[in-house]
């Protein structure tokens, strides 16, 4: 059992006993880098938690912007959220195909737009199949259309702007939720064209360290040890970045339920930051104290 609260995070045996419960909406939010070649609406529609819906990040973003799945304009939110059934009064549990990868984004667009009854399916569809829970494929019904009322949280996003400002801010830390070989500058962007190396003055906690092989998040005693070890302070405000804004979820979850639910995400993340020619400061090699 984990000892993490469960306001944003459930277990898999609780949606087990939960899934039929007629204020609950479980969604799947999968996502796969382009270098994979995985489709998930494809992967979806053959197997997923039975009556989950599945919730495009690709699609439910602004279109209109050259970066990949930003965060889209609070009308199309919740425009996009009323057409699927999702609304006022329902609780959402969000979950993704590789245990806990994608899900959080889902979680912290929710809590963004002012849904705070929004929790993460701890180890995801990979844990429910390893415990041979139910499945089913193909599209779920329809739901009937339910108003969603938005309430813009501004501070729980960044942009490059406030990203520049921030650094060598001692009050306010950036943590880096990418590979080390990526944040230091050793290994390329899978993205073809992005610089390499970190926005100065970050930190670099890869959100894979924060996962049990399982897929289902650490205790918290050792969440708390690992930003630690890497020069964080969790009593301090946090800004999460990553590669471009999706795992960067991850750190900004596991903060929150360590008592930081004010933690941010830079949604360009490093798909903006990295690009070549923008003015925008790069380092590398190890954070540095």
């Amino acid at each position: 059992m984990s000892d993490l609260p469960s306001q944003w995070l459930v277990e898999t045996s609780w949606l087990a006993d939960h899934l039929n419960a007629p204020d609950l909406v479980v969604l799947d939010a999968s996502l796969h880098l382009p270098v994979t070649g995985r489709n998930p609406k494809t992967e979806y529609l053959q197997a997923h938690i039975p009556g989950a819906l599945f919730f495009d990040i690709d699609d439910i973003s602004d279109t209109t912007s050259a970066l990949p799945h930003m965060l889209p304009p609070p009308a199309k939110f919740a425009s996009r959220m009323k057409k699927m059934g999702i609304g006022d009064g329902l609780r959402v549990v969000v979950y993704d195909s590789e245990g806990l990868y994608s899900a959080a984004r889902a979680w912290w667009m929710f809590r963004t737009m002012g849904h705070n009854d929004v929790a993460v399916l701890n180890g995801g569809l990979k844990k429910w199949k390893a415990e041979g829970r139910p499945l089913e494929d193909g599209e779920p019904p329809r739901r009937t259309e339910r108003h969603f009322t938005t309430r813009f949280h501004a501070e729980l996003v960044r942009d490059a702007a406030e990203m520049k400002a921030l650094i060598g801010d001692k009050t306010i830390q950036m943590v880096d939720a990418r590979a080390a070989g990526r944040f230091e500058g050793r290994d390329p962007d899978p993205r073809p064209g992005l610089r390499t190396g970190h926005i100065p003055t970050s930190r670099n906690v890869p959100f894979t360290t924060l996962l049990n092989p399982d897929g289902t998040l650490k205790p918290a005693a050792e969440l708390r040890a690992l930003f630690a070890k890497a020069g964080v302070d969790i009593a301090r405000p946090v800004v999460a970045t990553c590669g471009s804004g999706v795992t960067a979820g991850v750190v900004a979850l596991a903060l929150a339920l360590l008592g930081r639910p004010d933690s941010a995400v830079y949604d360009g993340s490093w798909v903006e930051w990295g690009m070549a020619d923008n003015g925008l400061p790069v380092a590398t090699g190890p954070a540095q104290p």
